[in-house]
């Protein structure tokens, strides 16, 4: 799921609400159990703010019902949590603070050598050095003892995967009667064989690749500048010169046939999208083709290739710089 607001364990309080959206469809062989776009509902339960010794803060989250795209609301017991187990918990912060503790000597022993010299250092026969690491280790240690561990945020767009705690009786949906709804153009044929998730070059996945073929025998030109990414918000996004423009800059003309890739950077690349060609006159819609739709026929090598590149959110507020003047 992802969430509808931002979670955060220094401004939520234990018991506000919110909603989270299933971002793909739950079921096997054709049945859908949970269909995408199911809404769950949920409330903070616990949280905790960061504690020094690096001791991270964290969100306790529980869900007590769903609301299906068809109108059902179905009772259930799920709960998400951030918090690690205490003893993963407890073996990160050693590991950490020992960390610090030792680059703190390694520091300190360079500084001494640097401050004293060589010579100083052969005089002493390496005590300098020793004495240096050992102050250097100890504000290092210091420094870990007194460090605040990260605040827990969990923001639209991250993941969550929610573990539902008892046996719920739900509705087994087949998968046609989940098509979303689609416009047709007369003559205008568009076939998507595959949909790839990619990152932009600054590392984010916020980038969709459609893999199309495009069949023109209707009785208007079309470019790919005609085209957009439209999601169930009405946000459009159009081509991105980050991805393929060989149909981004051709013109499709009646009788043309075109094959190739589009790329379109999204906000969200986990939410109900269209292909739409809009007619260039008078930028009215003629043609919407679900991807949603078309991404259940796409192979299960680019579904598990799209599963892996989504970045695991790590749920950490970032630290504001002015907060540690």
């Amino acid at each position: 799921m992802t969430v509808s607001q931002v979670l955060d364990s220094t401004l939520s309080f234990e018991g506000d609400e919110f909603f989270a959206e299933v971002t793909s469809d739950v079921g096997d062989n054709g049945n859908v159990i949970i269909p995408k776009g199911t809404v769950a509902h949920g409330r903070i339960v616990q949280k905790s703010d960061a504690k020094s010794l690096g001791r991270p803060g964290w969100i306790e989250l529980d869900f007590d019902y769903l609301m299906t795209p068809d109108g059902r609301e179905i009772p259930i017991e799920g709960r998400m949590s951030t918090k690690l187990h205490p003893v993963a918990q407890t073996g990160k912060i050693i590991a950490e603070n020992a960390g610090m503790t030792a680059v703190g000597g390694v520091a300190g022993g360079f500084l001494a050598l640097n401050w004293l010299g060589l010579e100083a250092a052969i005089a002493s026969q390496g005590y300098t050095v020793a004495g240096g690491a050992a102050v250097g280790g100890v504000i290092g240690l210091g420094y870990a003892l007194k460090r605040k561990g990260h605040e827990a945020l969990i923001a639209p767009g991250d993941e969550i995967r929610v573990k539902i705690n008892s046996s719920v009786p739900l509705p087994v949906y087949k998968d046609t009667a989940l098509q979303q709804h689609e416009l047709f153009y007369p003559g205008l044929e568009i076939r998507i064989s595959d949909i790839a998730h990619e990152k932009d070059p600054f590392g984010e996945v916020n980038t969709v690749t459609i893999t199309l073929l495009i069949s023109n025998m209707s009785d208007k030109s079309f470019s790919g500048l005609d085209l957009a990414l439209v999601n169930d918000y009405n946000a459009v996004f159009h081509p991105s010169v980050f991805g393929d423009t060989k149909i981004m800059f051709k013109t499709i003309k009646p009788g043309d046939k075109v094959a190739g890739r589009i790329s379109f950077a999204v906000d969200n690349v986990n939410r109900k999208f269209w292909l739409t060609f809009y007619d260039r006159r008078n930028g009215k819609a003629l043609s919407k083709i679900s991807i949603d739709n078309a991404y259940k026929n796409v192979s299960a090598r680019t579904k598990r290739k799209n599963e892996k590149i989504r970045t695991k959110p790590n749920y950490k507020k970032e630290i504001d710089v002015l907060d540690e003047i």
